[in-house]
């Protein structure tokens, strides 16, 4: 008698969670372990150099202004063209531009317009990517499971972050920022070969339109016909800003002064990712109905960071600070990408996405190139406890607008065909994390 063969074991994973999903989270974390120690190795590598605090607030704007710029193009590109194609040639340009800058670091030979060029290019490639890759993930996955999904998906990338931040700062201080930023470039590499492999063919295709300005008129028109939607970006356009120039500048500078250099402030912003990952956890589980109102309110902690920095407390109080403000942003952001898919037609979700990162990040080249002469104006601790100042006043204004605190969330939704159910489910095949 023949034996039949063993059943081939295959990891478990929810139903849920298709082929697209898996590939999008999984390429999630391997960059968010490359880009937690970059944005560290970044800054130190400008301190190297003999930069100062104004240096290092030039390069991260260097960054972000191409970001603002091409933000709707973006949005309007991934509307138009295959979202996993436009995600893969942005992360080869992310891959290009940290490895060029990583040889120029470790060749000793980098110069600061060098730096901010290759800044630049890296924030290029994000404004492609970014619009796309909210779409593609927002598409991912049906509307009744949407919270758990975006919960974990949060989880996993924002899990990166604690090891990626850790170990950024120790290999910072000890084999230097360049191989940090080496490192970056290879899980761009890694991550843009895994969005190469995304199934979009239950998709459905998307009509040309009358053009590049119509298809932003359209993204523009869902975009204001919303007053939650215009309301939090505007809030976020100031918050976003400050706490970019508190992250990126002054977080640097004090732990160079006070708390002893790259590897406390890498353990600090480790566990701000230790606490978005406590947040995912909760939100697994916790659907508040009014998800603005709830979202929202997370927002206040984002206050005491700056204000932690401006004392300045020792790493420790520091590290419990950051921790507590990841599990409250966490339970925002959640929140935010449950509105924007219960809410925004998936043939639009690119560019309404681009108009949001667009106001979301269009005044933070200005905060941080000004955070130097701000310090030397001002002083750090006013500059910081302004930040923590304008988080607080524009937080609850946004409390006053009623949909914010109106809006609820839908148990059930209805699925169009060849829309984001059939997108997740189109190959039962697990996809094993590298």
């Amino acid at each position: 008698m023949t034996t039949p063969p063993a059943p081939r074991l295959r990891p478990r994973r929810p139903a849920w969670a298709g082929r697209n999903y898996t590939l999008l989270t999984t390429a999630a974390v391997v960059t968010g372990l490359g880009n937690a120690g970059a944005l560290i190795a970044a800054a130190f590598a400008v301190l190297e150099t003999g930069g100062d605090g104004g240096d290092v607030g030039l390069v991260a704007a260097a960054r972000t202004l191409p970001l603002v710029v091409f933000l709707l193009i973006g949005g309007a590109v991934a509307d138009r063209l295959p979202r996993h194609r436009v995600m893969v040639a942005a992360n080869s340009l992310n891959c290009l531009s940290q490895a060029v800058f990583a040889v120029l670091v470790l060749s000793g030979e980098a110069r600061l317009w060098q730096m901010a060029v290759l800044s630049a290019l890296g924030g290029t490639g994000q404004a492609f990517f970014s619009p796309a890759a909210e779409g593609m993930l927002l598409s991912s996955v049906n509307g009744e499971q949407a919270p758990r999904a975006f919960a974990l998906f949060r989880m996993g990338m924002n899990g990166a972050q604690i090891g990626g931040a850790a170990l950024g700062g120790a290999l910072v201080a000890v084999v230097g920022p360049g191989w940090v930023l080496a490192v970056d470039a290879a899980a761009f590499a890694v991550a843009g070969a895994l969005r190469s492999l995304l199934d979009v063919r239950a998709v459905a295709q998307r009509e040309p339109g009358g053009g590049m300005l119509r298809d932003l008129r359209e993204g523009w028109r869902e975009f204001v016909g919303r007053p939650w939607l215009w309301s939090i970006v505007v809030q976020f356009s100031v918050v976003n800003a400050v706490v970019g120039a508190a992250e990126s500048v002054f977080g640097p500078l004090v732990a160079e002064d006070h708390l002893g250099g790259a590897r406390p402030w890498g353990l600090a912003l480790a566990a701000f990712g230790a606490g978005t990952v406590l947040g995912a956890l909760l939100m697994v589980r916790w659907r508040p109905r009014r998800m603005l109102l709830a979202g929202s309110l997370c927002v206040l902690p984002l206050a005491l960071p700056s204000a932690a920095l401006a004392v300045p407390v020792p790493v420790g109080p520091l590290a419990v600070v950051m921790f507590l403000v990841g599990v409250s942003v966490e339970v925002f952001g959640v929140s935010w990408m449950i509105a924007l898919r219960q809410e925004i037609p998936e043939d639009k979700l690119s560019r309404v996405s681009a108009y949001d990162w667009f106001g979301s990040v269009a005044m933070v080249p200005l905060a941080t190139a000004l955070a130097g002469p701000a310090e030397e104006a001002f002083g750090r601790s006013a500059s910081l406890w302004g930040c923590s100042a304008l988080i607080l006043a524009l937080t609850l204004a946004v409390l006053t607008v009623p949909d914010v605190r109106r809006l609820r969330r839908r148990e059930t939704e209805p699925v169009a065909e060849g829309g984001p159910a059939a997108a997740a489910d189109t190959d039962p095949e697990p996809v094993s994390p590298r």
